[in-house]
C-alpha cells in the first residue's frame, strides 16, 4: 500500500435514518423490487440524493392535487402522517395505501384529536407547512395555533388556558422556553410533550462527536429543516464545519495533512451517502 497523505475519518454511528424513516424505506424498497413501481405522497425523506435512488427504482413522487386524480394505484404515505382527508381520497378513488406513517407520529395525532374532541384549546408547536403539522391539523379541523416561534403570537390576546403539543422533531429546549414563557404571561399551560427522543437526543450526542475532531463535514439535503438545526448545533462547537448535500461539494481546501475529520449528517441523511463522502474525503491526497 502506497504512503498516501490519507485523512483519518470518521462517520458519527448515531447519524442518519431515524426509525420511522428507515421503516417507510424499507417498506418501499420492497414493493419496489416486487413490483418495479410505487407512487408516494410528498417526498418520502428531504433527501434529494435518497429521492433520487428511489427514483430510478419505479418510486413516483405525487403532491396532494396528483393524488386527487390518481385512481385504482398503491401509494406510499411516508414517516410525516397525513391528515384524514388524505384517507378519504384514498376510498373514493379506490387507492391502496402503503401506511408507513411513524409511531410516533401516529400517537401524536391520537393525542391531539382526543384533545380536541376534549373541547381543549389547542397550540402546535411546529412549523407551518410542515408535512408533520398539516397531517395534526387535519385531526382537529384546522382549530389550533401554530407556532415555532413565540414572536409569532399575538401576547396582548394569548388565551387563559391551552393544551401545548409539539411536532415530534423540533428542539426539546426550544419547546419548554416556549412553555416557559407562556407560563410566565400568565397562561395556564398544559405541557405535552410529543417530540421523539431519537431526534432530540441527536442534539447532545452530535456536540459530543463535533467536539472530537478537527474539521466536521455535515451531510444534509438542501430542504432538512432538521439538517440545519443539527448543522448549527455541530458549527456552535466546531467552528471547522463544513454543509454539503453531495459528494461534489466537498473541497479538498478545508482540510490540512494530519486533520481528524468526523463525518455526519441529518435524520433525512442516508448511511450510502455519508460513506461515500468519507471515501471521497479519504481519496484526497495531501501534501505538505
Amino acid at each position: 500500500m502506497s504512503m498516501r497523505n490519507t485523512l483519518d475519518v470518521t462517520i458519527d454511528p448515531g447519524s442518519g435514518f431515524c426509525f420511522g424513516v428507515v421503516f417507510a424505506i424499507e417498506m418501499a424498497e420492497q414493493i419496489l423490487r416486487a413490483e418495479g413501481q410505487l407512487y408516494c405522497l410528498g417526498d418520502i425523506v428531504h433527501n434529494d440524493e435518497e429521492v433520487n435512488r428511489l427514483a430510478k427504482m419505479g418510486l413516483k413522487v405525487i403532491d396532494h392535487e396528483a393524488l386527487g386524480k390518481l385512481r385504482d394505484a398503491k401509494v406510499l404515505i411516508r414517516a410525516h402522517g397525513e391528515p384524514p382527508s388524505t384517507y378519504r381520497t384514498a376510498l373514493e378513488n379506490n387507492l391502496e395505501l402503503v401506511d408507513a406513517s411513524c409511531p410516533v407520529v401516529l400517537k401524536l395525532q391520537n393525542r391531539i384529536r382526543n384533545a380536541y374532541g376534549r373541547g381543549e384549546n389547542l397550540m402546535v408547536f411546529g412549523k407551518k407547512g410542515h408535512a408533520e403539522v398539516l397531517g395534526l391539523l387535519g385531526q382537529v379541523n384546522h382549530d389550533a395555533t401554530v407556532f415555532q416561534d413565540v414572536a409569532e403570537l399575538d401576547e396582548d390576546n394569548l388565551p387563559e388556558k391551552i393544551s401545548i403539543y409539539s411536532q415530534t422533531t423540533k428542539s426539546t429546549d426550544k419547546f419548554y422556553n416556549a412553555v416557559n414563557w407562556l407560563k410566565e404571561k400568565g397562561v395556564e399551560v398544559s405541557v405535552n410533550d410529543t417530540i421523539c427522543r431519537q431526534v432530540s437526543n441527536r442534539d447532545r450526542e452530535l456536540r459530543n462527536f463535533a467536539k472530537r475532531f478537527d474539521k466536521i463535514v455535515f451531510v444534509a439535503g438542501t430542504k432538512s429543516s432538521n439538517g440545519k438545526v443539527l448543522y448549527n448545533v455541530c458549527k456552535s462547537v466546531n467552528e471547522n464545519t463544513h454543509l454539503v448535500s453531495r459528494t461534489s461539494e466537498i473541497q479538498t481546501s478545508w482540510f490540512q495533512k494530519g486533520d481528524k475529520i468526523g463525518v455526519c449528517g441529518a435524520t433525512s441523511t442516508p448511511m450510502w451517502l455519508m460513506r461515500a463522502v468519507k471515501e471521497k474525503v479519504e481519496s484526497f491526497s495531501l501534501h505538505g
